[in-house]
């Protein structure tokens, strides 16, 4: 037997039926590739808590039959061999998370914008009102913003969700782009003053976002994209970037929307005055996130479990994502296998994470907007990786000599 077709055969027979979940007010459907086992629960219950614990199960290290076959595939291919740097090394990734060489190429992604405020705010870390959280959110809903534009460019849909805006959204006839209200609270507390959620709300918001991938593939996203909205939320991504990594916050703590020299003395001091006052434990994941991270945070965290539990790529955008990477990280090592790191961001921070999570930026623009923008942009290049393999012809059927 072809041993990329016993490589699709095995991945098969592997595969369970996965669960649908219920949410507050909303049903979740498994996808397709079903490695959550079954749970059984009354109708109209709300969902337990054991989704994050079945997740995280259900995740599995790459297909190494898979990686193997690609790896062997690139080497006859016309091209010098490495010529290609890290897209080969991403397109034998591919084929690991598929379980199948070459990969499929990604036909239906989504770039998922995670929206919440931040309790910190009212420190004075952002010269931004926390109002335009809101209106931003109104304005990808309308389709007006920098990751509208570019979703549309590389044939991406937006889904927004709601995790945690602190004031109203505004309505917005004719929408179109897609909301999902999955909020746990309405925006976190001040993390310079107390823990900025609760233990159970930090784990809740993770949820979420693992009950978001699971819709979203179930209705045919083949590769997620994260993104973020929420003013001072740079505040705690250093904030956990620090505290994951041991770095010290004059080190990761950066300009954000562009703060001035004072701001940024402030924002440092205040990272700094809460990891004193938390001291939270790195190997706790959940712990350090309720202490000083962000539900949009949360989302993303879910955002890539979900992901991974489901074997479909997710693209990373900037610092905010390599925060809630480092969140998943710490739940779940191997969930990382399934992660691209669309770009390195302009914050100092996101050096440092990448480094930490092992991950190899596509894209180097000095890019600090976020909302799926880097990912938006790296996204051809994944699809390109996949499409080389799949592809360009070998020397023999070409019939090119070989150095």
């Amino acid at each position: 037997m072809d041993p990329n077709e016993r490589t699709r055969n095995e991945r098969t027979r592997n595969e369970r039926t996965r669960p649908s979940h219920t949410w507050p007010g909303h049903l979740f459907v498994s996808a397709r590739a079903g490695r959550i086992r079954e749970r059984h629960a009354p109708a109209g219950k709300f969902l337990d808590m054991a989704l994050l614990a079945d997740t995280i199960a259900a995740i599995t290290p790459l297909d190494t039959d898979a990686m193997g076959a690609a790896r062997a595939r690139q080497a006859t291919l016309t091209k010098p061999a490495g010529s290609l740097g890290p897209l080969e090394d991403l397109s034998i990734q591919l084929a690991g998370i598929a379980g199948a060489c070459p990969p499929p190429v990604p036909e239906h992604p989504v770039v998922v914008v995670f929206a919440a405020d931040h309790g910190v705010h009212a420190q004075g870390v952002s010269p931004w009102p926390q109002e335009v959280t809101a209106q931003m959110v109104a304005n990808f809903l309308a389709g007006g913003a920098v990751i509208n534009v570019l979703a549309r460019r590389v044939g991406a849909d937006v889904v927004v969700v709601d995790a945690g805006v602190a004031t109203s959204i505004p309505a917005v006839p004719g929408s179109t782009s897609r909301i999902l209200s999955r909020a746990v609270r309405a925006g976190t507390a001040d993390l310079s003053t107390g823990p900025a959620m609760e233990r159970s709300e930090a784990e809740a918001a993770v949820e979420v976002g693992i009950a978001v991938a699971a819709e979203l593939i179930a209705e045919g996203a083949d590769c997620l994209l994260t993104g973020d909205m929420g003013i001072a939320n740079t505040t705690a991504s250093a904030a956990l970037i620090a505290a994951f990594t041991g770095t010290d916050p004059t080190a990761v703590t950066g300009r954000g929307t562009g703060i001035d020299d004072d701001t940024l003395r402030l924002k440092t001091d205040i990272i700094a005055r809460a990891l004193a006052r938390h001291a939270p434990d790195p190997s706790d994941g959940l712990g350090v996130l309720a202490a000083v991270g962000g539900l949009e945070h949360a989302g993303i965290a879910g955002l890539i479990l979900g992901a991974a539990a489901h074997g479909i790529p997710v693209v990373l955008d900037g610092v905010i994502a390599d925060a809630a990477a480092l969140v998943a990280k710490s739940l779940c090592p191997v969930a990382l296998a399934y992660a691209v790191a669309g770009h390195r961001s302009a914050e100092p921070a996101a050096a440092i994470s990448l480094t930490h999570l092992g991950l190899r930026p596509l894209l180097d623009l000095d890019l600090r907007l976020g909302e799926g923008s880097g990912a938006a942009l790296a996204l051809p290049l994944v699809q390109s990786a996949a499409l080389v393999l799949r592809d360009v012809a070998s020397f023999a059927d070409a019939g090119v000599s070989e150095a």
